[in-house]
């Protein structure tokens, strides 16, 4: 696992990197019936207002359906292989349970093909494997973790992130995320050992603006560049550096401003906040 530079054959590729795949392997294809097409929508949602700028285009991709409850327990299950998924920054890892099950799980960090994973409480607390939290050890490192019993993985589902288990206490795990938040979830909800693969992905350099076009990105224009009927820096008379705190289109705050509702109900989960950069201060939210 590594990042590969090639020779600076034009100006693009000077400046560009890629991984080298090398914890990937060789000659493994996606699994039929795992797969599933992925229709575009262009940063739209059901009603056809645009809710993610800067989306359209891109190659096209197959979605590959990933087993995030991990409910079969008991069962061991035989990695097959790790495999690429182009939808999320992470590998992925081909599972085929003793039942003749197959699924496909976001693959751990040093997780090899033959390797043999079990889920449930049974289970013991080693890379891969998916259990409570109440029977893994404080001071573990765990990926993919959920926040709702029996709603499948929602925390730390991106490349090279993890939590660490910090201490249980009255039916809850105290977890420490990769922001700094320290936040508590219930005890009976399951955790996979380990940190998710390819943490290296952070280092990649895209090198050229059709690179990111190919990854569904479309190019970002500056507020102070539009007309007043379009950003809030927009229109003034010459070039302004927009009179006013950074904000969204929408007229939010840029950065640091607070996008948590402030009754949220799960406030009371968070027991320590991230720290948070607001007007170049360093400041606990």
């Amino acid at each position: 696992m590594g990042i590969r530079v090639y020779k600076p054959t034009s100006a693009g590729r000077r400046n560009s990197s890629v991984s080298d795949f090398a914890e990937l392997t060789p000659g493994a294809v996606p699994e039929k019936a795992l797969l599933v097409r992925l229709k575009r929508h262009g940063g739209r949602n059901n009603q056809g207002f645009i809710t993610s700028r800067h989306r359209g285009g891109g190659h096209k991709q197959m979605y590959r359906i990933i087993d995030f409850k991990r409910k079969k327990d008991g069962i061991p299950a035989k990695v097959d292989s790790i495999q690429y998924d182009p939808n999320r920054s992470g590998r992925i890892a081909l599972l085929h349970y003793a039942d003749g099950t197959k699924t496909y799980i976001v693959a751990p960090d040093g997780l090899k093909a033959g390797a043999t994973l079990l889920n449930g409480a049974d289970a013991p607390p080693t890379l891969g494997n998916c259990l409570p939290m109440k029977n893994i050890p404080p001071g573990t490192e765990v990926c993919c973790v959920e926040m709702t019993l029996g709603r499948g993985a929602a925390l730390c589902r991106s490349a090279g992130s993890s939590a660490v288990l910090m201490a249980r206490e009255a039916g809850w795990a105290q977890l420490q995320l990769p922001s700094g938040e320290i936040r508590r979830v219930p005890s009976q909800c399951r955790a996979t050992i380990g940190k998710v693969s390819n943490p290296d992905h952070g280092a990649i350099r895209i090198g050229k603006a059709g690179r990111n076009r190919w990854k569904g990105w479309r190019p970002h224009v500056r507020g102070t560049a539009m007309n007043p009927v379009d950003h809030p820096h927009g229109g003034g008379e010459g070039r302004t550096k927009g009179g006013r705190h950074p904000v969204s289109p929408t007229g939010k705050l840029a950065k640091g401003g607070y996008t948590r509702r402030p009754r949220k109900p799960s406030n009371s989960a968070i027991i320590r906040r991230r720290k948070s950069v607001r007007y170049g201060q360093l400041k606990l939210r």
